[in-house]
C-alpha cells in the first residue's frame, strides 16, 4: 500500500489538474468568440443625426432593425441640456444578443467605420466583481450588456429578452469632460456599440445626440 503522503500528493495533483481543466474551458469559452467574430457591417444609422431625438431606429447590414430610446428621469430638460448627475433610462430592442453591448456617452466619430469614442467614464470594466448582484438597477457612467454567464462575473447585465434583442441600461451622466474627451468641445452621443468580443463590428453602433447645459 502506498504511503499516506504519496496518496495525498496524488490527490493534490489531481485537484490541481481539475482546476486547470476548468480554467482552460473557461478561457476557451471567453476567448474563442473574440477570435472567431467577424464584422457584420454598419448599423444603417447616418453619422449625423438631426436635433436631439429621444429615440432612433436603423436597419443594419445584418438585417436587424434596432431601436434605441432614452428617457431622462425627474426633469423636463432635453438631451441638449444634460447636467452631471442626471439619470437616463435606456431602452433598446432588435439588438443581436449573441454579442455584448456597451452603453456610454461617447464622442461621435469622424467616420462610420470608426469605433465611437473616447467615452466619458470609460466603458465596461474587465475586473472581476465579487459584489455584483444580477440585474440590480445600478446607475453608472456606462453599462455593459452581455448574457454569457462568464462575463456576468465581471459585472455585465443581461438582455431582457434575447430573441427580441431587448435590454435596459441605467446611465448616470458624468462630468462633461475628462482626461479623454470634452463633450462641450466635440459632438457626443449616448451610444450603443459592440463590446470587446466584437470591437471592430460597427453593426450595433446606434446613438442619440447629447449636449451639456450650463
Amino acid at each position: 500500500m502506498a504511503p499516506a503522503s504519496s496518496r495525498a500528493k496524488r490527490t493534490s495533483w489531481g485537484l490541481l489538474g481539475g482546476v486547470f481543466a476548468v480554467l482552460l474551458v473557461m478561457g476557451a469559452w471567453l476567448i474563442v468568440p473574440i477570435l472567431t467574430s467577424s464584422p457584420q457591417g454598419q448599423s444603417g444609422q447616418p453619422l449625423e443625426v438631426e436635433g436631439f431625438p429621444i429615440s432612433v431606429t436603423a436597419l443594419g447590414d445584418d438585417g436587424r432593425e434596432r431601436t434605441l430610446s432614452v428617457a431622462i428621469e425627474n426633469t423636463d430638460r432635453g438631451l441638449d441640456q444634460l447636467l452631471p448627475g442626471d439619470r437616463i433610462t435606456v431602452s433598446a430592442k432588435g439588438y443581436d444578443a449573441s454579442s455584448g453591448v456597451y452603453v456610454a456617452l461617447c464622442k461621435v466619430p469622424d467616420d462610420l467605420g470608426v469605433k465611437p469614442g473616447p467615452c466619458l467614464g470609460g466603458v465596461g470594466a474587465m475586473d472581476e466583481q465579487d459584489d455584483v448582484v444580477a440585474d440590480v438597477v445600478e446607475y453608472a457612467p456606462s453599462n455593459w450588456i452581455n448574457d454569457d454567464w462568464a462575463w456576468r462575473l465581471f459585472g455585465s447585465r443581461s438582455f431582457d429578452d434575447r430573441e427580441a434583442g431587448t435590454f435596459t441600461a441605467f446611465i448616470e451622466v458624468p462630468e462633461a469632460a475628462d482626461e479623454n474627451v470634452d463633450c462641450r468641445a466635440v459632438p457626443c452621443g449616448l451610444y450603443t456599440r459592440n463590446d470587446h468580443t466584437a470591437l471592430e463590428d460597427r453593426v450595433q453602433d446606434l446613438y442619440v445626440p447629447i449636449a451639456f447645459g450650463e
